[in-house]
């Protein structure tokens, strides 16, 4: 039987959640060139991976954090998943968002959380953890007890790995990176110099150069 790392991440890739272009990068939010990217909302149209991902996650829950009162998605992402594992486990969902929204309440959490609840967050993926830091100092600020964070796809940047410790801050994630690109290969999804590629770039994501690009000063 395949492990549950090894398994989403192949789910991932057949849906086309993670997408590896290492000859044709993409751009992402964070001007950063990646030869990789990953749109975990598309596991929403696919009964069967969508189930794989609230089961795991209601069972690592239980399993990590048994003492969960209140499951927090973070937006916009993983607002859906919260939802679906919130549901299966009987439990008060809400969600966080990075910054206020620009009317009414501006609330920062839609739902309720009361001072002294136990809280998991649900993220799809970790890239840099800034999304997930804001959250977390948002829960903490509206009084509630942050135990931990659930991760579908972890991008495994030392980076965000030692902010969120510092900030003691538990992560269970479902796959991530290392896992992705064995099974890429495994599959022949990529080759060899591609995998090599894809290494370059996550030893230093924020100043990779796509081959062939001339950067100008």
């Amino acid at each position: 039987m395949k492990k549950l790392d090894t398994l989403l991440a192949e789910k991932l890739m057949q849906i086309n959640a993670i997408k590896l272009q290492p000859d044709s990068p993409f751009s992402w939010a964070t001007g950063w060139q990646s030869p990789i990217y990953s749109d975990l909302r598309m596991t929403l149209s696919y009964p069967e991976v969508r189930n794989l991902i609230k089961v795991e996650m209601a069972r690592l829950i239980m399993e990590n954090f048994g003492e969960t009162e209140v499951v927090a998605g973070i937006a916009t992402g993983a607002i859906a998943h919260g939802a679906l594992v919130a549901d299966s486990l009987a439990m008060p969902f809400v969600y966080v968002r990075s910054t206020p929204k620009d009317h009414g309440l501006e609330n920062l959490i839609e739902g309720d959380i009361k001072p002294g609840q136990k809280v998991v967050l649900i993220e799809d993926q970790l890239s840099t953890g800034n999304n997930c830091m804001k959250c977390l100092n948002t829960v903490r600020e509206a009084g509630g007890i942050v135990l931990g964070a659930l991760v579908i796809f972890d991008y495994q940047f030392s980076s965000a790995a030692k902010a969120l410790k510092r900030a003691k801050l538990p992560v269970v994630t479902l796959t991530n990176f290392d896992t992705m690109l064995d099974v890429a290969i495994n599959d022949n999804r990529i080759t060899e110099a591609d995998a090599d590629t894809l290494q370059q770039w996550h030893s230093d994501p924020e100043n990779w150069t796509p081959a062939g690009f001339d950067s100008v000063d």
